[in-house]
């Protein structure tokens, strides 16, 4: 299987290097990037086939994976639609609908929607799927080793649940971050030092983040095992409640899945 991204930016670096580290050849591997300096560091970093042209990059390849900027998809898939030969194609841009994509490349339907995060850049990502009506099992094992190299994958039977993937996991990562800002600015106001205040809470996320993995209960209940009646958590929690930071919170991710529509909506009126 040879693999062309078009766009080299962190993503598209992401994948290479995940995809090299489980076997596959610089030969199998290539990219169409425009911007010459960005070319000449994936040929340092990675040793692999860089180009200009989309028309050179795309020749031979299998699969082709759109790695651009959500912008220029319209113009970029009208430029690509003369150039395929049949191969797969992926989208990992946000909010650009399969059916579009397959209008601007003039009716072909081997396409693929995924919707990384941002963890994929360390090797801990997770990647929500779908498939176009074009897409046989082959394609789906193809697409699922190419983003399975960063991380974890979740495939979902209609489209429009890629809104609450990308509201959930696309976007979450910056919740997460939000969160521990809070937490490192409570800590250092409590006197503890920039540095201490941001350890302890990046550690408590990663443990309890492994703690929540490797258990079988509801994170409910794990919650509420910390929770002793009459103590320091059970007193931040019910702050946390009285002031509704959940509902908030829930608030904030439906307006990221309602955001996500939006942008479908815009983009499918081109």
């Amino acid at each position: 299987m040879k693999i062309t991204f078009v766009g080299g930016g962190n993503m598209a670096s992401a994948l290479i290097s995940g995809l090299l580290k489980q076997g596959f050849s610089a030969r199998q591997l290539q990219v169409v990037e425009i911007n010459p300096g960005s070319r000449e560091q994936l040929k340092l970093d990675f040793g692999i086939a860089v180009y200009e042209s989309l028309a050179d990059g795309v020749t031979g390849s299998d699969v082709i994976v759109l790695s651009v900027k959500p912008q220029q998809f319209p113009d970029l898939t009208k430029d690509l639609a003369p150039l395929l030969n049949n191969q797969l194609v992926i989208s990992i841009a946000a909010g650009i609908c399969a059916t579009d994509i397959v209008r601007w490349l003039n009716g072909h339907d081997r396409v693929i929607r995924a919707m990384p995060n941002t963890p994929s850049l360390v090797g801990s990502g997770v990647a929500g799927l779908y498939a176009a009506p074009g897409i046989d099992e082959q394609d789906k094992k193809n697409a699922e080793s190419i983003l399975a190299a960063v991380g974890s994958t979740l495939w979902v039977d209609g489209e429009e649940l890629l809104h609450a993937v990308t509201a959930i996991s696309g976007s979450g990562p910056a919740y997460v971050f939000y969160f521990m800002e809070a937490m490192q600015q409570a800590g250092v106001e409590l006197g503890l030092t920039t540095e201490q205040a941001r350890r302890l809470s990046l550690l408590t996320f990663t443990g309890a983040s492994k703690l929540a993995g490797s258990s079988d209960d509801d994170v409910t209940l794990l919650r509420a095992r910390v929770t002793s009646k009459g103590g320091t958590t059970e007193q931040a929690i019910q702050t946390m409640e009285k002031n509704e930071i959940k509902c908030k919170i829930i608030a904030a991710i439906h307006a990221a899945n309602d955001r996500s529509r939006e942008m479908s909506d815009e983009y499918g009126k081109i």
